[in-house]
């Protein structure tokens, strides 16, 4: 059996306030949230056509491109009613299965869409739904008054029936529906509800774009960092971006800030980025004297890019000389800073090797940092695959 998907992806996002593109060409972790629905639709096994205005042609054939991505462009029509019997219009296979899709839904999976095609084929059609947990309140000219939620669900998409009913159900419309489940009810059809998927959220506001990208973010990583400078007479000393008043600074090609190169290479470490040698060499001019701060500044910002969220960051300073408990908390919001992330998910520490070691001798500073960050699967994996540019 043949089994296709129609999404849906030009609404206006009126809600999400002025939009140079479609919403659903918004990224969601690096990925344009379309790419992420196809995604699972072909991996699920099912041919794809994209309903798109005209205007937006250019972007989606840009994207698809960019991504490797397969589907069959669709021009939607007057409203989302007219734009799916468009997208349906498409498909040559009138035995087939169809998957009506939001576009701007791209937390569904590869499972989750086979699950809604194998229970489309054992009941005739499929359609996820959440049952509604929420208290609800009715409210007509203000007068307040609580609902049942008993029998109450949250429909969601993609919608599965098989072409035929669907058509069917089409040409029996006499008015607008939302979804086609409503069409179904109308034409005397059955509706077989499905599980739904808690995180398949609908982009609508701009704050569902952050709520997606933390969902996605599903894997956690760990990395360690370890470094450590010799005292020079006549240098700054330079610890977390913070000036620290000293009769010697640490010697090095960059600031020689101990701990923020530590850091960095935890990062580099949690996402397999290879280490700070390799992104900032000390033979290249470049960064020669530069603060460390920028450089883990462009460390979390191409993280960032990669769909991975930094968690927290951990960092130990050891020296015996000189004391500093007065920097920390400078040293703390300014590591934020860098990294993007609040002064409450970064500690710093001091502490002293009682004398022993070079650190006890005053020859020099280590430091050691652990960082967390939280990647997005998908990302990792489509790069894997296609390593667009």
């Amino acid at each position: 059996m043949a089994f296709y998907a129609v999404i849906v992806c030009g609404g206006d996002a009126t809600r999400m306030g002025p939009m140079q593109t479609s919403k659903t060409l918004i990224p969601v972790n690096g990925v344009p949230a379309v790419i992420r629905c196809l995604h699972a639709f072909r991996k699920a096994g099912c041919e794809c056509v994209l309903v798109i205005r005209p205007s937006d042609e250019a972007l989606f054939r840009k994207a698809l491109l960019a991504w490797h991505a397969d589907a069959k462009l669709v021009y939607g029509g007057a409203d989302r009613q007219a734009s799916v019997k468009n997208g349906l219009d498409a498909i040559e296979d009138r035995d087939a299965f169809v998957l009506i899709h939001d576009g701007a839904r791209p937390m569904i999976t590869p499972a989750f869409v086979a699950d809604c095609m194998q229970f489309a084929l054992e009941h005739g059609s499929a359609v996820p739904a959440v049952p509604v947990t929420d208290t609800l309140k009715k409210c007509t000219d203000g007068d307040v008054k609580t609902v049942s939620r008993e029998g109450l669900y949250r429909t969601q998409t993609p919608q599965c029936f098989r072409l035929q009913d669907l058509l069917k159900a089409y040409a029996l419309a006499d008015g607008s529906y939302t979804d086609e489940a409503a069409l179904f009810e109308h034409a005397g059809l059955p509706v077989c509800l499905c599980r739904g998927m808690a995180e398949n959220v609908k982009l609508t506001q701009r704050e569902d774009i952050a709520l997606a990208e933390r969902l996605s973010q599903k894997i956690y990583r760990t990395g360690f960092g370890l470094d450590a400078h010799r005292f020079e007479k006549g240098r700054k000393l330079i610890l977390c971006g913070v000036e620290v008043p000293y009769d010697r600074g640490l010697l090095g090609h960059s600031d020689a800030d101990a701990p923020l190169h530590a850091l960095t290479d935890a990062l580099l470490g949690a996402a397999a980025m290879g280490d700070i040698g390799q992104w900032f060499p000390d033979t290249d001019e470049r960064f020669r004297g530069i603060s460390s701060v920028l450089l883990l500044k462009r460390v979390a910002q191409h993280l960032c890019g990669k769909g991975i969220r930094i968690v927290n960051a951990d960092v130990t300073i050891v020296c015996q000389r000189p004391k500093l408990m007065p920097y920390i908390d400078a040293m703390r919001r300014t590591t934020a800073e860098a990294l993007g992330v609040p002064t409450a998910c970064v500690s710093v520490k001091a502490t002293t090797t009682e004398h022993m070691g070079y650190e006890g001798r005053e020859e020099g500073i280590s430091a050691h940092a652990v960082a967390t960050v939280a990647v997005d699967p998908l990302m990792t994996e489509m790069e894997a695959e296609h390593d667009p540019e």
